[in-house]
């Protein structure tokens, strides 16, 4: 089928809905609008149609419009207040200047809808600077009437996340379908981490999409996800569905995760407290300034629970050479480390201070270690008021323990 094709049969384009589920309330808040087509072979999708770049833009606007009328109307007839979610390529609003799905609108304000209910998700965003700053003029003018604006972030790279901060959506979509069979990899983790950090600091709420089981549904819970979408929470359908309808499986299933994770968070405290105990023992019998000899004893006596040791004062000089397992198990230091200045990584001065006051040590939050880029921990204790002792504890053994 060509663009031509779908053209003439407008009268056989329809939307189908996927619902979009809230964490905080465990109901549908609102549908993904995606298009469909009626053919003699049964019911196909439209995402070719609106993909291809060799299609006229007046072609996909005008059945973008079409689509996207028919779903405004099932809303006033079959709706609850839920929000629709309208995609839309950056390319296409470009195009002009976004005058089309601005005339929708105020079409749609007419028939009873308030702008708050309309998401306009836009992907393909990666265009040069001046393209990216109209887009962001468009999208800032939609969302002074009240439209909510979500943008989409797919793979596992940081690209785009600065243009994702330029254009400041209310909601940053994240992709989970790629993770389907592969696991977790760590670059990962840190594109999730650099978008939850950034959601925070624009004040933009995660929606995970391609949920396609619990597990995936467990990691965009432990990653701040407000909201979830995927075949797990239901595929696209032509009708819409109970606000209620998952809310028994959402309330089941977070307890199972409040409950895991309440058992972790215990076992992360309680390392935390066996490291601050022996450690306390372990420094009082150690020499003070003869950083090589405290560094090496403090990581020896911790067998497997660590693999590296440093020690910095107050300000993230580094006093110490590095004491470092090598990969046939021996230890060994690197001096070469020794004067290095680490105050400038997240969290540093910040966890000296709460040390320094609170006279005890700090367990770091998990994160991909410059060296090895292999997930790692690190143990903090205060020496004194002036030195600072660091123990790097490797993912294997906080795994066995399930304190990853």
């Amino acid at each position: 089928m060509d663009a031509l094709d779908v053209m003439g049969k407008k009268e056989e384009i329809f939307p189908y809905f996927q619902p979009i589920v809230s964490a905080d309330k465990q109901q549908i808040i609102g549908y993904e609008v995606l298009g469909r087509i009626r053919t003699e072979e049964g019911i196909d999708s439209l995402g070719f149609f609106f993909q291809d770049q060799s299609i006229p833009e007046e072609y996909i606007l005008e059945i973008d419009s079409h689509i996207r009328s028919q779903a405004i109307d099932i809303l006033l007839e079959r709706g609850n207040g839920q929000s629709l979610f309208f995609n839309s390529s950056a390319r296409h609003l470009l195009y002009d200047h976004g005058e089309t799905f601005t005339n929708d609108l105020e079409e749609y304000a007419n028939k009873g809808i308030a702008y708050e209910q309309i998401v306009i998700e836009v992907s393909d965003y990666d265009i040069e600077d001046e393209a990216l700053q109209t887009l962001q003029h468009i999208l800032t003018y939609y969302k002074s009437l009240g439209v909510q604006v979500a943008v989409s972030h797919a793979g596992n790279t940081m690209s785009n996340i600065e243009k994702i901060a330029i254009l400041n959506p209310n909601i940053i979509k994240v992709g989970l379908l790629n993770l389907k069979d592969k696991g977790m990899p760590p670059e990962y983790r840190e594109v999730l981490y650099a978008l939850s950090m950034l959601g925070r600091k624009i004040g933009s709420t995660l929606l995970f999409e391609g949920i396609e089981g619990v597990g995936q549904l467990k990691y965009a819970w432990e990653n701040g996800g407000r909201y979830y979408q995927g075949y797990y929470l239901g595929k696209p359908r032509a009708d819409y569905l109970d606000v209620n309808q998952y809310k028994s499986l959402l309330t089941n299933e977070f307890q199972h995760f409040i409950t895991h994770e309440r058992k972790r968070l215990l076992s992360l405290y309680e390392l935390s407290q066996d490291f601050n105990r022996h450690l306390q023992q372990h420094i009082k019998r150690s020499r003070q300034n003869d950083w090589n000899t405290m560094v090496a004893e403090a990581a020896h006596s911790l067998g497997e629970a660590c693999f590296r040791g440093y020690i910095c004062d107050e300000d993230g000089h580094q006093v110490s050479s590095n004491y470092y397992r090598n990969g046939e198990g021996g230890w060994e230091f690197q001096p070469e480390y020794e004067g290095d200045n680490w105050s400038w990584r997240p969290y540093f001065l910040e966890n000296i201070v709460r040390m320094k006051h609170e006279k005890v040590g700090i367990l770091s939050d998990l994160y991909s270690d410059i060296e090895t880029n292999e997930l790692i921990r690190t143990y903090s204790y205060p020496i004194n008021e002036s030195y600072y002792l660091f123990l790097d504890i490797p993912y294997l053994y906080l795994y066995e323990r399930d304190d990853y």
